[in-house]
């Protein structure tokens, strides 16, 4: 299906138009699904969360969101990876708070973020705290992080979400790669 035609039922649906959600939910639905399971391959084998429940668990709030402008697919997934991102880092920190800082999650550096040539593994909750720091920085840069790394987003579909130029999503994502490197290394020892 076009991207074109999903933003189009998004409008209807908006519109209050319940067909529409009908017809839209098996797409969004499938393209959710694929994004937890993505999510959830970077998680520990024995991860308590599936990824049917965390796109469940999404889905249900992003329907809820009756009165978004949705304004095209990037911007709908580009929500829905902030939501996976939130549900992820609670889960993690509801389990860490129950062990009281027993095994932490971890989730591949390199899976999303190809800075390091060996694969560095980083606890969720530590890398959410990272964006937030840059968040309090560069707003941009860490919404950029968010859109593609969790929400998988092309650079372009980055751009269109965030109405800024493919260039300066580009600028903008090798910067923001490097300063969470930075902020994530930081206290580690390096060679």
């Amino acid at each position: 299906m076009a991207a074109s035609d999903l933003t189009e039922m998004l409008a209807h649906w908006q519109e209050g138009d319940e067909h529409a959600l009908a017809r839209l939910t098996p797409l969004v639905y499938h393209e959710l699904h694929r994004l937890a399971e993505r999510y959830m391959r970077q998680e520990r084998g024995s991860h308590t969360l599936q990824a049917t429940a965390l796109v469940n668990e999404a889905y249900m709030e992003l329907v809820d969101f009756k009165r978004v402008p949705w304004q095209s697919r990037a911007h709908f997934f580009g929500v829905a990876a902030n939501l996976m991102r939130r549900i992820l880092v609670d889960h993690a920190r509801s389990r860490n708070s129950l062990k009281r800082g027993g095994a932490v999650q971890k989730v591949p550096l390199d899976c999303g973020f190809d800075i390091a040539t060996a694969p560095v593994d980083i606890d969720i909750v530590m890398l959410d705290e990272a964006m937030e720091k840059l968040a309090q920085v560069f707003p941009q840069h860490s919404r950029i992080v968010e859109l593609r790394y969790f929400g998988g987003l092309t650079i372009e579909e980055t751009a269109t979400v965030l109405g800024i130029s493919s260039g300066t999503v580009k600028r903008q994502w090798v910067f923001a790669k490097a300063w969470l490197q930075r902020e994530l290394s930081a206290g580690t020892p390096t060679e």
